[in-house]
């Protein structure tokens, strides 16, 4: 069960995994098969920090076009850790693409914060009555929480910088889908914006940064921090 009973909490991060499919190999790099396809999985990540809930992302309840395994709500797998969709209490939105967004009406009780660019293209997601922070290029939600526009995926894409003890946790929304983009240096088939897309492989593909993504079919729901 997780709980708050602390005005200072410390930093603890959770990925959480609500269904699962395939996706052309051709979407997920660069130069990929049209005809091979490669499973993946739909994902979102909390930050728990001084009595917030932060989740990345919203996620969604249906996913039109794609054949769904394992889909349950995000919202009903994070009560799994305990937690009710209304104790969240900000959700960072990287890109405004339907997997990514369109579950935002359970966290009714969030302050959604989302690129100007995004904005434009997920307005219609969110609630009228969802109040909503708009930023052009950084926004800082804690001294070690840094949101920072990167426009490699979309126009507006965004990842979250985690800054824990000596490591960098990178949240990359979808600038890549799956790790063989960042093992094997290839950026990903879905970009709006190649040379950022690249920039992004080779920036973070370092050692010194911890990277994750939304679709890796490694993923699974638990703690990483």
């Amino acid at each position: 069960m997780l709980k708050c009973d602390m005005l200072t909490q410390p930093l603890s991060l959770y990925c959480l995994k609500y269904a699962e499919s395939v996706l052309p190999e051709s979407m997920a790099f660069c130069g990929g098969s049209k005809e091979k396809v490669i499973p993946i999985s739909f994902a979102v990540y909390l930050i728990r920090i001084n009595c917030k809930n932060i989740l990345v992302d919203a996620g969604c309840d249906t996913m039109p076009g794609f054949v769904m395994k394992r889909f349950y709500s995000p919202a009903f797998v994070l009560r799994q850790l305990g937690l009710s969709a209304n104790k969240i209490t900000d959700v960072i939105i990287t890109h405004a693409h339907h997997d990514h967004i369109e579950a935002l009406p359970h966290f009714k009780n969030a302050v959604v914060h989302i690129t100007e660019e995004e904005y434009s293209n997920g307005k219609k997601y969110i609630p009228k009555n969802m109040p909503v922070n708009i930023f052009k290029d950084k926004l800082l939600i804690d001294e070690q929480i840094k949101v920072i526009k990167w426009g490699g995926h979309s126009v507006g894409s965004a990842i979250v910088e985690i800054t824990d003890k000596d490591k960098i946790h990178i949240l990359a929304g979808d600038e890549f889908y799956v790790n063989d983009c960042i093992t094997r240096k290839i950026p990903t088939g879905c970009y709006h914006n190649l040379e950022k897309s690249k920039e992004f492989i080779k920036k973070y593909g370092s050692n010194k940064y911890c990277v994750y993504t939304c679709h890796d079919i490694s993923l699974k729901t638990e703690r990483i921090i």
